[in-house]
């Protein structure tokens, strides 16, 4: 990455939002301004046009911070790069060069480049060859002297050596006795075990339980994910999560267990098992506050019609009944997953606009909390709109 390329990926930032501008009306003109509903709409527009998304934490990640001090990826940069109208993030700087900038691409020679290279090469001056043999070695053979022409006097004799090696053998000492050999064995596996015992206590001698929940009007698994805490005597409480479907499975030798289950649309519920003659699976109703459930089916209602005039019709309903669901005073954030902006307030006619705009992003909404005065109107809502890979976890 160079200082060049962080000055080529601001200049398609500015490209990306001119291309945008000419359809759209924005909050802001700025990108970097975007926030909330500008962002789902953009995001919307850029799979409808490139055929591809790029996550809200990405967007505040490379949008929100000018000048950026890190490059994206080369899929994002593509990405980005046919929907301002390149074929590619290549294609881009291409036609955006600065001053005696070259482009570094081995990939893009052309024909010409690639026959000029071949013609170099090839008239290259030829190295000499020269070729190293192994000289021969001449070996002469040693020459048979005549036994019977020598003279035996002046004759050297070589006589062969014989060397004896002698093996002292030592005697077998008596096998001992097999409890002397392997006694430090056996008292060390029993020291082992005695300690693994003591170790492992917990885990031998507990019992685990099995709580499943369903919805006690419906009579299904409950459709939100539950929040379980469990108490116990002189000790701080444990916070456990569990997904919607799922079972909550909980390992104690305790004699007694105490727990406080909420979820965003049922009422909470305190549940206290004397575990000595409690069943080892148990299912758990949850009383279903139907008044925030309404307003949860309301929001994520889908309001594609069969025609224009239907399509409108329907967007008034649903106005209409989030508007009475919902207190005028209602106090409404949108939680985001990024650094930078952890969470957005919005009123109650941004909220309804958002939620009555139809996106592929509401099929991601998830309330995380929802409250309720007294008079059954929606005060308090908290929500946050999943990416892609949240939703495949």
């Amino acid at each position: 990455m160079t200082d060049l390329d962080l000055l080529h990926f601001e200049q398609l930032k500015k490209d990306v939002q001119g291309q945008y501008l000419k359809e759209y009306t924005p909050s802001q003109d700025d990108i970097s301004k975007w926030k909330g509903i500008d962002i789902i709409y953009f995001q919307e527009d850029l799979r409808k046009k490139a055929k591809g998304n790029i996550s809200e934490k990405s967007f505040y990640t490379y949008f929100k911070t000018s000048p950026v001090t890190k490059l994206p990826r080369i899929d994002m940069l593509n990405l980005l790069s046919i929907y301002a109208g390149y074929d590619s993030w290549y294609e881009f700087k291409k036609q955006h060069l600065f001053a005696g900038e070259l482009l570094q691409e081995n990939e893009n020679f052309d024909e010409e480049d690639i026959d000029e290279i071949e013609k170099t090469v090839s008239s290259a001056p030829e190295l000499p060859k020269s070729e190293f043999q192994p000289k021969k070695v001449e070996t002469t053979p040693p020459q048979n002297t005549d036994l019977q022409k020598s003279n035996t006097e002046n004759q050297s004799v070589n006589q062969n050596k014989t060397i004896t090696h002698e093996t002292e053998i030592s005697p077998v000492p008596a096998k001992k006795n097999f409890f002397k050999k392997n006694a430090w064995a056996l008292v060390t596996s029993v020291l082992i075990t005695i300690t693994g015992l003591l170790g492992f206590k917990d885990v031998l001698f507990s019992k685990t339980y099995k709580y499943c929940f369903i919805d006690k009007d419906r009579g299904v698994s409950v459709i939100n994910t539950l929040e379980i805490m469990v108490v116990k005597e002189n000790e701080s409480p444990l916070m456990y999560k569990i997904k919607p479907g799922e079972c909550f499975y909980y390992s104690t030798k305790d004699k007694n267990l105490k727990m406080r289950i909420s979820a965003p649309f049922y009422e909470p519920l305190e549940v206290n098992r004397n575990l000595e003659n409690a069943p080892e699976e148990e299912k758990i109703e949850l009383k279903p506050d139907d008044y925030k459930m309404a307003v949860y089916y309301f929001s994520i209602k889908d309001i594609k019609g069969g025609n224009p005039d239907e399509q409108v019709a329907l967007i008034k309903q649903k106005r209409n009944q989030l508007e009475n669901l919902i207190s005028n005073n209602a106090v409404i954030y949108q939680v985001y997953d990024n650094d930078t902006y952890g969470i957005e307030s919005l009123n109650k006619q941004k909220y309804i606009t958002l939620v009555t705009t139809p996106t592929t992003s509401l099929k991601n909404l998830n309330v995380i909390e929802m409250k309720k005065d007294t008079k059954g109107k929606i005060v308090s809502i908290k929500f946050k709109i999943a990416t892609t890979d949240e939703k495949n976890k």
